[in-house]
């Protein structure tokens, strides 16, 4: 299913989406595809796939102790596109975002890579590290591709630079919630709300509120504010991370987990 028909889908039957924040190959690459199949079977409407990276500047302690156990494993970007593969291939039907920063399509070659992945299954792109001003070439290949181009907009972003981006990206636009990195926090910022009412004065495109989700009550809370989802990814790495010699034993719990950020999705909606 691509992402237009999951937000159209999503809208007709009145709930947010919960899109689910994974780096590939941590920590091993089985793993990593049990755990995406349980998110996708418990609560997750998109996949956000992230590619390991030695400097992963946009992220927290929790996720740069990710990539670097991933990368410490042998995981490299060829072997995350073969994931994504196979993730298809056992029936995941689920949109995929993959995330990687700029270094990685670039090596690759820009349109080279963003074919790769969406030959391999995927439909859209984050770049963390590339801003709106400096990324012609990605939304130009993007579009030869057919492979959306998902910006970032944060409390701080100027409301010149929000109307930019609304108007060149496409697929849905992602709402950093709060300055910094990614990672769970115990409150959501108010200035989540206000972002989200003042992009919506922008564009219809849909919403996506991340960095600091981790429970049922936030992910209510912004989609309740007018976000179409709610993103989380570090609350589901802290679990497996506690016992890493058997992740697989985890997954019942990230299974409820899942379960419960999607409800608070599904509430919000209904809290408009």
């Amino acid at each position: 299913m691509n992402l237009e028909d999951k937000f159209r889908e999503l809208k007709s039957r009145g709930e947010g989406a919960h899109m689910p924040h994974v780096y590939f190959g941590d920590p091993h690459e089985e793993f990593s595809l049990r755990l995406i199949e349980t998110l996708s079977e418990n609560g997750a409407d998109i996949l956000e796939f992230g590619i390991p990276f030695s400097d992963p500047t946009a992220d927290g302690p929790t996720f740069q102790a990710v990539c670097e156990r991933a990368l410490e494993n042998g995981m490299t970007p060829a072997k995350c596109i073969q994931g994504i593969k196979k993730l298809r291939d056992r029936g995941i039907e689920t949109p995929i975002v993959v995330t990687t920063y700029y270094n990685i399509p670039y090596v690759a070659g820009v349109g080279t890579f963003l074919n790769r992945i969406r030959e391999a299954g995927a439909q859209a792109i984050i770049v963390p590290n590339v801003p709106v001003e400096e990324a012609d070439v990605l939304l130009a290949e993007g579009k030869k591709s057919g492979v959306h181009t998902i910006f970032q907009i944060a409390p701080t972003t100027t409301e010149e630079r929000l109307k930019k981006i609304a108007d060149i990206a496409s697929g849905f636009l992602y709402i950093i919630n709060v300055e910094g990195v990614t990672g769970a926090r115990e409150s959501l910022a108010d200035s989540t709300l206000k972002l989200v009412k003042r992009a919506r004065q922008h564009t219809d495109m849909p919403l996506l509120a991340g960095f600091g989700i981790s429970n049922r009550q936030q992910a209510s809370n912004v989609v309740a504010a007018g976000a179409d989802g709610a993103i989380a990814g570090s609350c589901y790495a802290k679990i497996y991370e506690k016992s890493l010699e058997n992740p697989e034993e985890t997954l019942p719990q990230i299974a409820d987990l899942v379960g419960q950020i999607k409800q608070g999705c599904i509430e919000g909606y209904r809290r408009r």
